[in-house]
């Protein structure tokens, strides 16, 4: 079995959920990262969490921060289309479906939190019946894990830095699943 861990970040409004960017590790090494050339950039600019917090790890040109914490009174910059990993959410879709089904027949997917990462992860196809042919129909969740074998938050590995950057996000995921498979045994 392969294990690919992923992260997605997005904008959602209790109705729809808009693909800003996508981050997936391999167990085999291979590495996956872009971020959607049509995402709803006026939205998520006028989305305080999003504009502070994900905007930022945007490839972006003419980004200002503030030497406040007050992402309201920065240079928001602009997304830098001319940069190779802003692509089409089409061209996401054809390169995520390769670089799953490179990684061979018997696959698993996890996120932390990841139910609507699987929801945004699905639609990039549609709906959940036009997943292409070796693309997992559910995602197995790093919170439920770490819940199974009576683990606090607190006592995960945590991130060293790039939280909330689909990439960076990911290979974290990776490192905490890795440890909390070493967990099993120890419990």
């Amino acid at each position: 079995m392969t294990v690919i861990d992923y992260d997605l970040e997005f904008l959602e409004d209790g109705r729809t959920i808009e693909l800003i960017s996508i981050g997936m590790v391999c167990d085999d090494g291979r590495e996956y990262y872009a971020v959607n050339s049509e995402m709803p950039v006026d939205r998520i600019l006028n989305h305080q969490w999003l504009k502070a917090n994900v905007w930022p790890h945007l490839p972006l040109r003419g980004y200002k921060p503030a030497p406040q914490i007050n992402a309201l009174q920065q240079s928001d910059g602009a997304l830098d289309t001319s940069d190779t990993r802003v692509r089409p959410k089409w061209v996401i879709a054809n390169e995520v479906r390769e670089f799953i089904q490179a990684a061979g027949p018997d696959i698993e997917l996890w996120a932390n939190y990841g139910a609507y990462d699987h929801v945004a992860l699905a639609q990039l196809w549609g709906s959940m019946i036009s997943l292409p042919e070796g693309v997992p129909m559910f995602t197995h969740d790093i919170q439920q894990e770490r819940a199974r074998l009576g683990l606090g938050w607190d006592e995960l590995p945590q991130q060293e830095g790039g939280e909330h950057n689909a990439l960076a996000d990911a290979r974290h995921n990776q490192t905490v699943r890795r440890w909390l498979a070493e967990q099993e045994g120890v419990r």
